[in-house]
């Protein structure tokens, strides 16, 4: 008989859960459109209210602050494409954040700038210097420049010093935006205290369907709507909502909170499975061990492989990983990250992801290390070969 698969893959998309299935499938029988106002439709957008109510409480902001998206890249790209005369944005972002910052240009965005990161996956300490620079640079208005660093990176798990980022930003009238995408569910989300601007979320990362995010708005914030043609999000995103999905996020946001507490009994899981991972393989590499990390996310290297090769013999193996986010396996590339942090060239090409979750327990991390034992003698024999 075939062995129970183990999924190690939470920060490419989590497992749906149960609950947030259940509530969905209640959901489907709520016909109306929400923007009606007869009984169908009223039904329709208290489910809806309900859901942003769920969604407040887990990012710490006012229900009024939350936009309904069709996901993360869709909230990011609306901050992004605003206008604005300059946009810095770190070079570990998500492809979503960098595309569009590149793509912008020409098309409301007066300069776009990437900001570097150090090795150890954080953002580089001068960066405010490079981000003064260049903002002098662009001439014209300098009313409404953005920066965009995300919360906590989905590679390395490195997460980012956006408090202190906010303070410096904030000296030179800088708006803010957060990917929080990694970080939602791995550690508590205060969108009041964190003091950005803007903050982007998406439903698969914490338990909840795919095609369904949120872009949490600070009261008083500007918003250029991407999708027009509408009223609906009192003006922000046109086109009627996914009640649906919508209801479903809502309520793995509430089971993502309760989780929270599990979060250091994973971490104690990651750092076994790297510590004996590292024992096995001495010329294996972990990333961003050094820095404040998410409790779930592990990013090792064995070098001279090649992270294709090791996430096939890990799949045949039972174990579904990644070798970087889930956006970008698709095609064998790089990962821009660790391009950003310097990683050499050899030791990037054999880098893999390892994230866990809420469904991960000590005997998936025993059939990780057995098939890892067997991939690295594997590995070393034809090295010797």
């Amino acid at each position: 008989m075939t062995a129970e698969r183990i999924y190690l893959d939470y920060n490419a998309t989590a497992p749906l859960r149960d609950e947030a299935r259940n509530a969905m499938s209640d959901a489907f029988s709520i016909f109306g459109n929400p923007s009606s106002v007869h009984h169908e439709g009223r039904r329709a957008r208290a489910a809806v209210e309900r859901a942003r109510a769920q969604i407040a409480s887990f990012a710490g902001c006012e229900p009024g602050e939350v936009v309904f998206t069709s996901g993360a890249s869709e909230a990011n790209q609306t901050v992004i494409a605003r206008g604005w005369s300059l946009v810095a944005a770190s070079a570990m972002e998500h492809e979503s954040v960098l595309a569009a910052g590149y793509g912008a240009v020409g098309r409301g965005v007066g300069t776009f700038v990437e900001i570097p990161a150090c090795r150890d996956g954080q953002v580089e300490a001068g960066w405010f210097a490079l981000l003064r620079g260049s903002r002098e640079r662009t001439g014209g208005d300098m009313s409404a420049p953005l920066v965009s660093v995300q919360l906590a990176n989905g590679e390395t798990g490195a997460v980012q010093p956006v408090a202190r980022i906010v303070e410096i930003a904030r000296e030179q009238d800088y708006a803010i935006h957060t990917d929080a995408v990694q970080a939602a569910g791995r550690m508590p989300l205060d969108f009041a205290s964190l003091g950005v601007d803007y903050m982007s979320l998406s439903a698969h990362k914490i338990g909840g369907p795919k095609g369904v995010g949120a872009l949490i708005l600070r009261s008083g914030a500007e918003l250029t709507p991407l999708v027009l043609g509408g009223g609906q999000e009192t003006g922000r995103r046109a086109g009627t909502e996914n009640v649906a999905g919508i209801v479903g996020f809502g309520v793995a946001a509430e089971c993502a909170l309760r989780d929270l507490d599990r979060m250091s009994e994973i971490e104690a899981m990651r750092d076994r499975l790297e510590r004996e991972a590292v024992a096995i393989s001495q010329t294996a590499d972990v990333f961003s061990a050094t820095p404040e990390r998410l409790p779930n996310t592990s990013a090792l290297a064995l070098k001279g492989a090649k992270a294709e090769t090791l996430v096939i013999a890990f799949d045949l193996a039972g174990i579904a990983l990644s070798a970087g986010s889930a956006c970008s396996s698709g095609k064998v590339s790089r990962s821009h990250v660790l391009e950003a942090i310097r990683v050499a060239a050899e030791v990037a090409e054999g880098t893999f992801r390892v994230s866990l979750g809420w469904n991960t327990r000590e005997s998936d991390i025993d059939r990780f290390l057995d098939a890892w034992a067997g991939i690295v003698k594997q590995h070393e024999s034809l090295a010797v070969a």
